[in-house]
This record gives C-alpha cells, structure tokens and sequence, in this order.
C-alpha cells in the first residue's frame, strides 16, 4: 500500500525518473525525467501520437488495463514506486483521479455519479454531505441541486465534464489528471472548465494533456513539451515554467510547435 505521508510544499508530488512506456514491443514514450509540483497545474503539450495521453494515463496506472502495456523506469509518489511490489494500482486511482477528453457520467442519478466512488470505497458517514460538497468544489451545485435524482446524462455537456470533475474528487485524491478535457466543449464551457481548475489547484495538484495552445498558455503552471522521434517514441524536448516555455524556449523545436509552425 502507499504510506499516508504529506508533501512538504517545496517537494515534488510526482517525479518521473527515466520512464519508458510500452504497449507489447512498440516503445511509445521513452527516457521522461520530471518532477509534477503540489497544488500546481502543469500542461503536457505536443503533436499527436507522441505519447501525451499514455504518459498521462501511467501516472494512474490505467495502461495497466491494456494488454501488453508496461512501464520501465522509476514513477515516485511521496517517493514511492507506484509501479513497486505490493502496491495496489486501485488505491493508486483512488488518489490520483481522471477525468476524460469526452465526458462519460454513468448512467446513473447526478447524485449516484458522485457517491459511486466513495461508496466502492466503503465510505461511512453522510454522504449528502460528501456529495454537496463535490458538486460545489466542481462549480454544479446551484445549477443541479433542485435535481439530484435526474439523469447525469441528461445535463449539457460542459455540465457533464463538470459532473465528472466532481466525480473524480469525490474519492479525496491528492491529483487530478485531465485527458484534453475540454476538446469536446464550446468556448464558455471550456472557460468555465479552466475557471474551477484555478481553483481546484488550491487543494489538488492538477495534470493537463492539451492540444489548445492558448489553454496551456492561460491555465497552467508549468509546461511539458514532447514530440515523436524518429522510432515513433515520444520523448521530452523541454519543460519549464510555462510563461518561459512559450515566451523564451530553449529549443527551436518548442519554438516552432507553440508558434504554431507544425504539429
């Protein structure tokens, strides 16, 4: 199991050390060294297929759910392994949740959607309580508290991402990984969107995979660039503080992709 020990503020949450991901023979991300920040939101950006998402996705072990998939390298949580002996990959969902690049509530009640998790969990106490709380840290409590006990299918969809954001914090996790959530949302929706992770980032540390540019450029900390090499792998050209990264990159590679020049 993953020791219960608080990040002290100035420690990574995360620290990827030379990690190389899999599927079967195929090497889709190789040699990513770096360090995710507490209570920081940081943009994971590059081209398509350069292995943004898989990387995303081993942080919470759901490539674990992929035939043939499997991870080389150290990926440190409070300096634990999270792919170490003993360590339980459901326990590692609980604390770092996700949410999707299209929104999938269950076809279930608003309120079943955000006590499915506790309740897995064997959560006791009042879970009204739990729920409002989750709805209202997702910025949906006064648009859905009159009807708790309708559909979560039923809401727009910048409604339904949000319920899935409520969702994913329902459980307590530490972080919160984000697939290109907003890819499927109108322009006020995707605002909003970037709204509540400003503010959710005062208690979470938030993990982004974006395609938008402008997105990463407003709503993150930091900032990951990775593009593909020429064995199809995707690898880390640079990383920094995201202001830096777009204004003053140290490779002409990150220059020519945020200006817009490929990708």
């Amino acid at each position: 199991m993953i020791a219960e020990v608080p990040t002290p503020p100035t420690e990574p949450i995360i620290r990827l050390d030379d990690v190389s991901l899999f599927y079967g023979a195929f090497r889709a991300v190789r040699n990513v060294s770096f360090a995710f920040q507490t209570h920081a939101i940081t943009a994971i950006i590059g081209p398509s297929g350069c292995g943004k998402s898989t990387l995303l996705r081993s942080i919470n072990r759901m490539n674990d759910l992929v035939p043939g998939a499997h991870a080389e390298g150290r990926m440190l949580y409070h300096g634990e392994d999270l792919y170490g002996q003993g360590v339980d990959p459901v326990e590692v969902r609980r604390r770092i949740g996700m949410v999707f690049q299209k929104p999938n509530p269950f076809p279930k009640s608003i309120f079943d959607n955000v006590a499915f998790g506790p309740r897995v969990n064997g959560m006791k106490g009042k879970m009204d309580d739990l729920v409002e709380a989750s709805l209202r840290r997702a910025s949906l409590w006064d648009e859905v508290k009159d009807k708790l006990k309708q559909s979560g299918m039923a809401l727009s969809g910048g409604q339904q991402q949000r319920l899935c954001i409520a969702r994913a914090i329902a459980t307590e996790p530490e972080i919160i990984l984000m697939d290109e959530p907003c890819s499927a949302l109108d322009p006020r929706s995707t605002l909003l969107i970037e709204e509540l992770m400003l503010e959710l980032k005062q208690r979470y540390t938030i993990i982004i995979v974006t395609h938008n540019m402008q997105q990463a450029a407003r709503a993150s900390d930091e900032t990951v660039f990775l593009t593909m090499g020429d064995d199809r792998a995707g690898y880390m050209v640079e990383s920094g503080p995201t202001s830096d990264l777009f204004t003053n990159p140290k490779s002409q590679l990150t220059e020519d992709y945020v200006s817009g020049r490929f990708g």
